[in-house]
Parts: structure tokens; sequence; C-alpha cells
């Protein structure tokens, strides 16, 4: 087996992906447009979108990590736009896009044109998130895209599987297709719920970070199989499971929880750059096989139902959003009065991605030993609706945002929340220190005790000195320059230790205990101030 060719996509990919931090472009699209230029380099091999490897293998690390850095509370609150979006919408723009394309294309059945409804229907969670933290969007859109992005993906995959039981002549019916739906939605939830319970106490009983966070690997691949092992939804339970962990990470020992972090955070930033990635390499693989559709109809098709695509999220996000408040004062009473430019944000935040062209490729190739009706149309359309998405909404968004002046994140009123959470906490340690040291089993001598409540005044002080002014003679806030003072002091202390080592004062593994101890004190100051 060469390799190399994955060797090359993942380097690649993530180099450019790094490279695009520097940039005002979002890393998704230029990592999408880098794709799109290489694959007609001489020599670059032909990467193939197996929808086999897709959706098993990268969809449930990415969709685990972006559940894990969601908030339950905030889902919660928000879930009735979130549910319109992930199964209203999605089912919706199934239907609309696939009458429009039935109507559009001579010859495609209609049940082969919902097929393609379907796979074109959800946005792609990682765009999605990747350009709301972005651009730095108001916190309840952003909770909203972010919790629509979780769950479409169930509502597509199923929608998709109707469709083509349908086209392939399985005798689907209305009835059949609501009852996998129902299977697919609460069968999902069913398996999350069972799993994410004994899956967090494993999580807390396991006494090696080592362990602990081998398991925290295996957890979202775990669940997505479990589910799908019924043709329950794999999706919705990796949702399910990573929301009660990530709610419940506090109960997880410290080590872990840092090791989980990076870990899980080096998972997510090579996934991602490698999905772009391949999105754009699979332009020669889609142009190959259009065949009788290339050239000037074909372009054709593809700008309609970009269009459908756009003008149906703007269709359904308007009336979801005004609807519900008029005609339930519960709803009026608890979410207020919405404006225009909210929902005109989210209507636009609907850029397509590696999901959708993996569904697409999972097109069955024949029905009933003929080809399945113009497959290949149906790729090339899938492409260039993700393509266009990504690249129109997701150039486009940032200066959308700006020019509809929506309010950004309070962050001075986030740092006083955590000021004053913080106080409390402090309060609290500092009255139970005492009663520690009150007991002769803790005595301890006076200068470490009196650290420890120097410890608890820093971290108390420390998110109110960033309100505070900047040094006048280099400009540094205090939590700037208490860092760097921080950093210079464990840099001092590390060159000695590397310096005794080489001396043969020390051995290696004496050194790295040392060291390691050191990163942990950095990390520490870092966190405190950051």
């Amino acid at each position: 087996m060469d390799v190399m060719p994955l060797l090359l996509l993942v380097a690649g990919s993530a180099a450019i992906s790094a490279a695009a931090r520097r940039t005002p472009v979002p890393a998704p699209l230029l990592v999408v447009a880098a794709g799109l230029a290489v694959s007609y380099v001489p020599g670059v091999p032909l990467y193939t979108l197996d929808p086999h490897v897709v959706l098993p293998l990268v969809l449930p690390p990415l969709l685990h990590t972006a559940a894990i850095d969601s908030s339950y509370l905030g889902l919660r609150a928000q879930l009735r736009p979130v549910a319109l979006l992930s199964v209203g919408y999605v089912l919706f723009a199934t239907f609309v896009v696939g009458w429009v394309l039935y109507l559009l294309v001579p010859g495609l059945p209609l049940t082969a044109a919902l097929v393609f409804g379907a796979v074109v229907a959800p946005p792609d969670a990682v765009a999605a998130t990747a350009v709301a933290r972005r651009v730095g969007l108001p916190s309840r859109i952003t909770t909203i895209l972010q919790g629509e992005s979780l769950l479409n993906d169930a509502t597509a995959i199923t929608a998709f599987r109707v469709a083509v039981a349908a086209a392939v002549g399985e005798g689907a019916t209305w009835a059949g297709g609501i009852g996998e739906f129902l299977l697919a939605a609460f069968g999902g939830l069913a398996f999350g719920l069972v799993l994410m319970v004994p899956l967090h106490w494993l999580r807390t009983h396991l006494k090696e970070a080592l362990l602990q966070n081998t398991l925290s690997l295996l957890i979202p691949f775990v669940a997505y199989a479990a589910a799908e092992q019924v043709h329950a939804s794999g999706v919705i339970a990796v949702v399910v499971v990573a929301l009660y962990l990530g709610h419940r990470a506090w109960e997880v020992d410290f080590a872990t929880r840092l090791q989980e972090e990076a870990v899980w955070r080096m998972v997510a930033f090579v996934l991602e750059a490698a999905v772009f990635a391949l999105i754009g390499l699979q332009l020669p693989i889609v142009l190959a096989g259009l065949g009788e559709y290339a050239g000037v109809e074909a372009a054709r098709y593809a700008l309609a139902v970009f269009a459908v695509v756009v003008v149906a999220r703007f269709v359904w996000v308007y009336p979801a959003t005004f609807l519900p408040p008029l005609l339930s004062a519960r709803i009026r009473e608890r979410e207020g009065r919405s404006g225009w430019k909210s929902p005109f944000v989210i209507a636009w935040a609907g850029m397509r991605g590696v999901v959708s062209l993996a569904i697409a490729f999972s097109i069955p190739l024949t029905v009933d030993g003929v080809g399945f009706p113009q497959r290949n149309l149906l790729l090339f359309l899938t492409f260039t609706t993700v393509i266009g998405t990504l690249v129109v909404q997701g150039l486009t968004l940032p200066p959308l945002i700006r020019l509809l002046k929506l309010p950004g994140r309070d962050t001075r009123a986030e740092t006083l929340a955590e000021a004053n959470a913080q106080a409390q906490a402090s309060r609290a340690a500092e009255q139970r220190l005492e009663e520690l040291l009150s007991d002769e089993r803790n005595a301890l001598p006076a200068p470490l005790a009196e650290r420890l409540r120097t410890i608890l005044e820093r971290r108390r002080n420390a998110v109110w000195e960033r309100l505070g002014q900047a040094n006048p003679v280099t400009g540094e806030s205090v939590d700037d320059t208490y860092r760097r003072l921080s950093r210079e002091m464990i840099s001092t202390e590390r060159d000695v230790f590397v310096r005794l080592r080489d001396a043969r004062y020390l051995d290696d593994e004496m050194l790295r205990t040392l060291l390691r101890r050191l990163d942990l004190e950095e990390a520490a100051a870092y966190r405190e101030t950051a």
C-alpha cells in the first residue's frame, strides 16, 4: 500500500490551513482553493472521496469535537430554532431542490431528483463553525448554527436512504419513510442516552490519563458504529454522547482534560484540513464522468441549483423565525422580538461541505442492472453547489456581518462575569483552606500556607487586571507582563536543567521529569491570564 499520497494530503492541507490563519480568508476556503488548483498539477495522485471512509471514520470525530465544544445549556435554550433548521429546513430543502431539478432536467425521475435534494440539503458543520468563530458572531447565532450543523446530517442521511429506496424500487412508502426517520432519530437518541453514562463512568474511573484519552478517541466511533448497526442514526448518537461528556467534563481528572484538549484539537485540525482539501481534489473525477452534460448545459443547471439552494434557505428561515412568536405568546415572551439582520445571517451561512459530497458518492451505480439516472450529473451538481456555497457565501459572510453591524460578543461584560465568578470561587476556597489549616493533621510551615493564599489572591486579581490600563512604557497589559516574566523565569530554569544534563549531572529521565513540571507551571500561568 502506497502511503505517500495520504501523507502528502495531510501535510499539504495542514500547512495551507496553518498559513490561512495569517490571512483574512477563512482556512476552509483557502484549502478548497488549493485543492482545486493542485488537482490538475501533473503527477498529483487521484484522490477519490470514499463515503465508506468519510461517513464512519471522518464524520464521527468531527461531530464529537464540535459537540464537546458546544454548550448543552445553550442548545437547550435554542432548541426550537435548532430543530426547525436541522429537521424542518433539511426536509424542506430536500423537496424544493429535488422538485426544481426534476422540472429542469429532462428525463430525470422525481425519485432521483429527491435523492439529490437530500444530498445538498444539510449545511456543513465544519464550515459553519469555522466561519462563525472567525467572524465573531453573536453567541445566540453561533449556538443556533452549531446546533443545526450537529444534527442536520442525521436528517439528510435518513432522507437520502428513503429517497434511494424509492429510486431503486424497493417499495418505499410515505409510512415506511416516516418509520425509518423515526427509527433513525429515536434510535440514535436512545443509543446516545444508553452509552453516555457508562462511558462517562469509565472516563472518571480509569486512573491513567493515557488510558482515559485512548477511550476518548474511541468514543465517537463506538457510538456511531453501535447505532448504525441497527439502522439508527450514528450522528445523533455521537452528538448526544459528546454533549453529555462535555457538560460533565469537570468531573474528569485535570491531567486527562489537558491532554484530551490538546489531542482533540490536533485531530480536528488535521481532519478539517484534509476534508476541505479532498473537496477541491474531486474536480477531475467529477468532470471526467460528466459525459453528455459537459459545457453550457451543465453550467446552466449548476447555476440554477445554486440559486435554488440559497433562496430556499431564506424562504424557510424568515417564516421559521417570525411565525412562531406571532402564534405563541409564550415563545414571544421567552425569545423577545427578532430583527431582520440575525435571520439574514443565519440564512446566508448555509455553506455545504464534505458530507454532501460523501453522500453523493454513495448514490448506487445501478438500478435493476441499469445505471442510476443521471448519476454523474448529480455528482457534478453536488460538487458545484458545495464549491459555490463555500466560495460565495463563505467569502461574503464576514463583510456582510460587518456591513449589518451586528453586535459582537460583549467582551467587557464577559470579563466582569468571569471576575465575579472567580471572586466567589476564591472566597469559598479561602474559607475551605482556613478550615483545613485549622486541623493539626494539615499543618504546614507558614511560608507554604502563605503561598497557597497568594495563589488564590493571584487568581482572583488576574481577571480584574485584564480590565486595567496598559503599561505606558511597553503597551502591555498587566496579564501580558505577568505571562512574559513567568516565561522568562521558566526559560531560565529550563536552560539550567539542560546544561546540567549536558554536564552529566542529571540523566535524561530526570530532565524529562523536571521539564514536564516546568511545562505544567507554564501552562498554569498562561491559563490564569488567558
